[in-house]
């Protein structure tokens, strides 16, 4: 799925090598690894209903005369863009933008309106509670995505944004002030945050000419400001220098005692209880007393040399001088403390059901050099899991303990390791003098699989490809014999057809099941009520993957179910182009996916055309869809081991969307020079979907490209026969869509390789 990674996180990045967690913890777009949608807070009962359509209006961004329209029905909002407030009025009926000013329009066959969260009364009750803060109240309050692991994807009951202002995307941060509220998110969700939230917001396109992120535009606010956010909702790195901005405008960061959200959100879902579960070794490729070696190993290389003793002092020195006194050794870190979920879950071995879509268990974790304490509610942990926990000298604590263990110190003596994305929260308690910022150990191992891992993904990605691929055959087959199939029940199959796979534990991310101008939403997500219809004019878009015991899976493919347009042809070989481009990349070892980038953008360049989301993402082994640290567009060095997606794309907005996804390794490869002794990196291929070539305009590829497509499909099809073989619709198919070519003008099908 499509991953989000802004130029100033991409800057940033640049200063530290090996994480860009810190970077993204400074803005609201968060994604190091970027975004696939979150299932929405759906238990309040108060809150509507999240309905998209084909037919709702969509909103033109690129052009920078045009302003903002929305639904026939709905007032407009107020929007920001390039840095100027173009549209403002309270919500309500209006009639559509004349045609003849200055905004263009995209104007749908048929607008549906969209029933948004009325924020009036939840706004109203939180300023209350920001006036009755000490010291005066406060004048802003940030309220972020994020939960307090800082984690991408949240459980419903930490969804406090999405609470506050009814925008459901999965990322993005709102800050209200006395009588403003303001929301900042990226461009895969402009068009779905400009339906969702109402006229009491102003919406900030971050990544557009003059739109700030949230964390600069803060810092603007007038002198003398004080400013609120929960301390467990921001990143330790992005709290001191967000502290710092306000401070020389003389204004103040606070952290309230409480969150001001859960105080009025008097339907708040209940906390996750689903149990936890042990992932085998044959799965992990290592147990967790090993990684936990490995950590300890760490924890020790981190203590600071014993600085030198003096035993005498110099000849010149004054006899009658007082020996020097002895020089106290630092403090040396004796512990390391986890707060992300999935490296907890990874390093443990352990998985759980708390966080949709993610195997992930609501825990902290305090690694010592001779124990491990896990906090975790208890009522998650059965005597199967006690037992094995105890085997693995991890002992189990309630989660809400860690706090008093903190400010206890109850390790005793010596200070903590913390990442910079580590809970501000967790700083506060510690205080200065006891702990350590070190990038994240275990991040960085979680990136690079073992054999055990990568093969383990192997066979997941194959898995996975024979259900689309049946699942295709299907839709094709219903779809050319006149029925008509919706978005969201196309994705409902599909879901049917993984289910059959086995180790299959549920969808990696929600379903992106996209058609006619929803395929040009990069992160749309149909529903059962408001789903188009699949149409066999335009591309649909399929970007899905399962979990699976022994990979994380994400694929996306785009097909046309009849006749594709030229327009069509043309954008889809261009980034089929970029796709083969970095899919062949071979580079020197030390390179960054930043640096790779450009090869998947280089062939949409040339005919104007770009995409604004990032080029892909690291992958988690049976845990987030989305992982660190690494990534193209991110200035991290690639490694052997590494898992990250390939997913150009070009998207038409109101009209068609394009984006091609496949999931590769990082592996060494034979070059016949080895300029500056280096090692040679390249790419393993690990989705085996075949590209349907009917959408491919031949005569744009190279004879080298031509012969990738045929190569890379002969491959999935090798691949897929033995798994496929008992559905002779999934065989006929993959041998038509992979093998033939089609003309724009629907003349036929005829074969097009040389």
């Amino acid at each position: 799925m499509a991953p989000f990674y802004p130029s100033f996180v991409r800057k940033n990045s640049l200063k530290r090598k090996g994480s860009i967690s810190n970077d993204r913890s400074l803005s609201s777009l968060n994604n190091s690894t970027n975004e696939k949608p979150s299932a929405s807070v759906d238990t309040i009962a108060t809150a509507s209903v999240h309905k998209k359509s084909s037919l709702d209006t969509l909103r033109p961004s690129a052009n920078k005369s045009a302003i903002n329209i929305v639904p026939p029905g709905f007032g407009w909002g107020k929007v920001i863009k390039e840095g100027k407030l173009l549209s403002i009025s309270t919500f309500g009926p209006k009639q559509p933008v004349s045609p003849t000013s200055s905004a263009q329009t995209q104007t749908p066959t048929s607008p549906t309106s969209h029933k948004r969260l009325d924020s009036t009364a939840r706004l109203a009750s939180l300023r209350e509670l920001m006036r009755a803060e000490p010291d005066g109240g406060l004048d802003y309050y940030i309220i972020p995505s994020e939960d307090a692991h800082q984690s991408e994807y949240t459980a419903p009951s930490d969804r406090r944004r999405e609470f506050i202002s009814g925008f459901t995307g999965s990322s993005g941060t709102v800050i209200v002030s006395r009588n403003e509220a303001h929301a900042f998110t990226d461009s895969r969700y402009f068009v779905q945050a400009s339906r969702e939230l109402d006229g009491n917001w102003t919406l900030h396109k971050v990544g557009l000419p003059g739109v700030l992120p949230w964390s600069e535009w803060i810092k603007d606010r007038p002198r003398g400001s004080r400013v609120g956010i929960d301390s467990r909702l921001i990143a330790h790195e992005a709290a001191v220098v967000l502290s710092s901005s306000l401070s020389s405008r003389y204004s103040k960061l606070t952290f309230p005692r409480v969150n001001l959200v859960d105080k009025i959100w008097k339907a708040r879902p209940p906390k996750p209880q689903g149990a936890v579960f042990q992932l085998d070794v044959r799965y992990t490729g290592k147990s967790a007393s090993e990684k936990l070696e490995d950590v300890r190993t760490w924890i020790r290389s981190q203590r600071p040399p014993t600085p030198p003793v003096v035993t005498k002092a110099p000849k010149d020195s004054n006899p009658d001088a007082k020996p020097p006194s002895p020089v106290k050794p630092p403090m040396a870190p004796v512990a390391a403390f986890v707060s992300s979920l999935a490296s907890i879950a990874w390093v443990l071995n352990i998985r759980g059901n708390d966080v949709p879509f993610n195997p992930l268990v609501i825990s902290y974790l305090f690694i010592t050099t001779k124990q491990a304490i896990l906090f975790v509610d208890k009522a998650k942990i059965s005597p199967e899991i006690a037992t094995y926990l105890k085997s693995q000298n991890i002992s189990v604590r309630e989660y809400g303990d860690v706090w008093s263990f903190l400010r206890r110190a109850e390790w005793g003596d010596g200070k903590v390791l913390i990442d910079p994305k580590t809970p501000y929260a967790v700083s506060l308690m510690l205080t200065s003098s006891r702990y350590t910022l070190a990038p994240s150990f275990i991040e960085k191992q979680k990136a690079v699989k073992n054999p055990v891992e990568l093969q383990g993904f192997r066979n997941a990605y194959a898995r996975d490809a024979a259900a689309m691929v049946r699942w295709y055959a299907w839709l094709d087959e219903q779809i050319k014999g006149g029925a008509q199939i919706t978005e969201w029940e196309a994705a409902e199959e599909l879901t049917k057809f993984r289910e059959e796979n086995g180790d299959f534990w549920g969808l990696a991310y929600e379903n992106i099941s996209a058609s006619g101008p929803n395929a040009a939403l990069p992160h749309y997500s149909a529903t059962q009520e408001g789903a188009a219809i699949i149409d066999i004019v335009t591309p649909y878009l399929n970007d899905s993957g399962g979990q699976y015991l022994d990979g994380t899976c994400d694929t996306t493919r785009t097909v046309h179910f009849g006749f594709p347009t030229n327009e069509q042809m043309e954008a889809y070989t261009r980034v089929l182009q970029g796709h083969i481009a970095i899919d062949q990349a071979i580079f020197p070892e030390g390179t960054t996916g930043a640096q790779l980038d450009v090869l998947a953008r280089k062939a949409l360049w040339k005919d104007g055309l770009n995409y604004l989301h990032g080029t892909g993402h690291g992958i988690g082994a049976f845990l987030n869809v989305h992982e660190g640290p690494h990534g193209f567009g991110i200035a991290v060095p690639l490694e052997i081991g590494n898992i990250i997606t390939n997913e150009p794309g070009f998207y038409k907005e109101g009209s068609f969307g394009i984006r091609i996804e496949s999931a590769l390794v990082v592996k060494r490869v034979t070059t016949k020079g080895k300029f500056g002794g280096n090692q040679w990196l390249g790419f393993e291929r690990l989705t085996q979907v075949p590209i349907q070539t009917k959408m491919i305009k031949m005569e744009l590829l190279t004879k080298e490209e031509k012969a990738w497509v045929k190569d890379h499909n002969i491959a999935c099809r090798t691949r897929l026969d033995p798994l496929i073989a008992h559905d002779k619709r999934a065989v006929r198919w993959i041998r038509r869509e992979s093998t033939k070519s089609g003309s724009s003008n629907a003349v036929g099908l005829t074969f097009d390789w040389d």
